[in-house]
């Protein structure tokens, strides 16, 4: 069946098709959430725009999942002990090459690494829109590798990056409102993330799958869901764990996700149970499967996994940071907690294992909150950015309409 076009027209206003490059970091040598955005916005694109889409990143000798789209490899190399990361040496001259044939209508940075930089200077002296997306706080990394200290130079080369684009794609408000705080208002706008209802309902748990991973129906089954990497918050995961035992409540982890940090967690929660890399409805059936998220991370710029687990039907623990606050109302559709207070994760959890009607009542509102993020409306919210910075109108055809 043919998918409607979106009802912004803009390849009708061109007369041809719409010309997007976009630059990644990683388009898919990481399976992760923004990445998984990017190639969602790369088919909605081609199936409901109509456009041309020609993407510019590294690449690994094995993808991490089936991308969409005409990637474009360039010149990169690994992060040593982070394999699967691959760092872009800049925007050499085949690819500016390969970019000046393609002869792109508007650039998309969803990534502020020397690619970006440099595509976005050269887009620039030829005059060619520039649009930026924000998918993770960079800044908030260094605090895990010991290199606060860099903090400073690193937000305000973000603020040189992000502002001189003319458009800046952020996932929330609250960052949306601290971008327009530093780099002024009329170029800051919405673009969030949408939600699979086929992959996540609560309809999707399983008692056997449960049993099969030796939990009873009564047991509270805690889950950590994301990539394994300490930036994640998995030190405060693993102790607000120990401080629930403490309390003298019996739970056992689900962990679902991969990532070099793995084997540190196998050994610091040794009777965790991991499932590793899961996607489509087996991911879905698992997460439901389980009963409280804890999500620790601070540097997320949207939180996937909370927005998952709440369509899920899951009882919400996450850190009180801008993502987390956008879509959990506290106390209605999760709880919000201080992002390194392990005392207060803690009092969350067993609080929940001891209250299920508590925990079934947040499940259930996060289920129906959830329900309202559809992917086609956060998806035509970047096309419209799109349009407004290339000065277009934003015709409704109504023979376009879905």
């Amino acid at each position: 069946m043919r998918l409607p076009e979106s009802r912004l027209a803009l390849t009708g206003a061109l007369g041809r098709p719409l010309r997007v490059a976009l630059f990644s970091g990683n388009y898919d040598c990481v399976r992760d959430g923004a990445n998984q955005a990017l190639n969602r916005l790369v088919a909605y694109l081609l199936h409901r725009v109509r456009a041309q889409v020609r993407i510019y990143s590294p690449t690994a000798p094995r993808k991490a999942f089936e991308s969409v789209g005409d990637v474009r490899s360039v010149r990169s190399i690994s992060i040593p002990g982070r394999p699967e990361y691959r760092v872009a040496l800049g925007f050499p001259p085949a690819t500016r090459q390969d970019f000046e044939a393609f002869a792109p209508d508007i650039v998309h940075l969803s990534a502020p690494d020397l690619l970006g930089r440099q595509a976005q200077k050269h887009a620039r002296a030829q005059g060619i829109p520039v649009v930026a997306s924000l998918h993770t706080r960079f800044e908030t990394y260094l605090d895990y590798y010991r290199l606060s200290f860099l903090r400073g130079p690193v937000e305000r080369y973000l603020d040189r990056f992000y502002g001189d684009c003319d458009r800046i794609l952020c996932p929330t408000w609250p960052i949306a409102r601290d971008m327009e705080a530093r780099l002024g208002t009329g170029r800051v706008a919405l673009w969030g993330r949408g939600i699979d209802p086929a992959c996540f309902r609560p309809e999707l748990r399983d008692q056997a799958l449960r049993s099969s991973l030796g939990y009873d129906a009564e047991d509270m089954v805690p889950l950590f869901f994301g990539r394994l990497v300490l930036e994640k918050g998995l030190r405060i995961f693993a102790e607000t764990i120990d401080a629930v035992r403490a309390q003298g409540l019996a739970v056992r982890p689900l962990i679902i996700g991969e990532g070099p940090a793995r084997g540190w967690l196998a050994e610091r929660l040794p009777n965790a149970t991991f499932m590793g890399h899961l996607s489509g409805e087996a991911l879905g059936r698992a997460v439901a499967s389980a009963d409280i998220l804890i999500n620790p991370s601070v540097t997320e710029a949207f939180g996937n996994v909370n927005l998952e687990a709440m369509a899920s039907g899951l009882a919400i623990v996450s850190a009180n940071v801008p993502s987390a606050s956008t879509l959990i109302t506290e106390g209605c559709t999760g709880l919000l907690v201080p992002p390194k207070d392990v005392g207060a994760y803690a009092a969350a959890v067993a609080g929940l294992v001891r209250q299920p009607h508590r925990r079934a009542a947040l499940g259930t509102a996060a289920a129906e909150a959830a329900a309202r993020f559809t992917w086609d409306d956060v998806l035509e919210d970047v096309a419209r950015s799109y349009a407004e910075a290339l000065h277009m109108p934003l015709a409704t055809p109504a023979a376009w309409a879905a």
